[in-house]
């Protein structure tokens, strides 16, 4: 088995770390620089960690799905999904950059974790404190020793490919992305793309400009702006020293997810 993951400001990676360990098996983020093909090729099942965005796949994940859709098919399936309180089939929608019958789903599961968006006002109450975060990554041990002795069971849970899971995630995505078997983005996406803005804060330390998931930054001539293709980790939000970047919402985030 091997595990393929994205995490933009470390929630996933954490879940992701945490079932390599308690499975004994590989782990890698798709932003590493190793021979993907080789490794899916050598597993049969592949473990794929993703955050939800919107009840939907984040872009980047499914340009990466995209790329090594070849060496997939035919693979069996894990999905882990972080979300912040529900996402409807946040599992689910990953399907629906295959055919039926070109892959086999053998589990399929959502935890929540802590928010990490701090410059969106109506969130503001559910600003991560200490305990909070303290007990959902207790809750995530929990539910993931659960999914482990399942899976080493042959025990079979799809969450979120129930109906009603279905028509929840279809009311929250169907805004985000049209089409979740293309890679191509819906209005909303484009706008999230186009949506990094660097206030006057900015010192240039270009910290956002290395640590970008889609290299979206660059510095020249003492400035650092963005290249129109964000998918909007707020992976730069929390970690600019000056709290100097936003995406999409343009107000200055009163407080950073550092992770857990």
């Amino acid at each position: 088995m091997l595990i393929l993951y994205f995490s933009g400001t470390g929630n996933t990676k954490y879940l992701a770390n945490l079932f390599s360990h308690r499975m004994n098996i590989k782990c890698f983020s798709i932003e590493s620089d190793i021979n993907f093909k080789d490794e899916i090729k050598a597993h049969k099942t592949i473990t794929f960690c993703y955050p939800i965005y919107c009840s939907r796949v984040p872009l980047i994940m499914r340009e990466f799905v995209h790329k090594y859709k070849k060496e997939l098919v035919g693979k069996k399936i894990i999905i882990l999904v972080t979300q912040m309180f529900f996402s409807g089939d946040g599992a689910r929608v990953f399907t629906d950059m295959f055919k039926s019958s070109e892959i086999d789903v053998i589990y399929a599961e959502h935890f929540n974790m802590p928010l990490n968006m701090g410059n969106t006002f109506f969130l503001d109450p559910w600003k991560p404190t200490k305990k909070s975060i303290y007990k959902a990554t207790k809750n995530v041990k929990r539910k993931l020793n659960y999914v482990c002795k399942n899976i080493r069971k042959g025990v079979k849970v799809k969450r979120g490919f129930s109906l009603g899971s279905i028509l929840l995630g279809f009311i929250q995505g169907k805004v985000w992305q049209k089409d979740t078997k293309s890679i191509s983005a819906s209005r909303l996406e484009l706008k999230m793309k186009k949506g990094v803005k660097i206030h006057k804060e900015c010192t240039q330390c270009n910290l956002c400009v290395k640590i970008c998931p889609m290299k979206n930054l660059k510095s020249e001539n003492g400035k650092v702006y963005g290249l129109d293709n964000c998918t909007a980790c707020f992976r730069c939000v929390n970690k600019c020293p000056q709290k100097a970047i936003t995406v999409f919402v343009h107000r200055k985030p009163k407080w950073q997810y550092k992770g857990v």
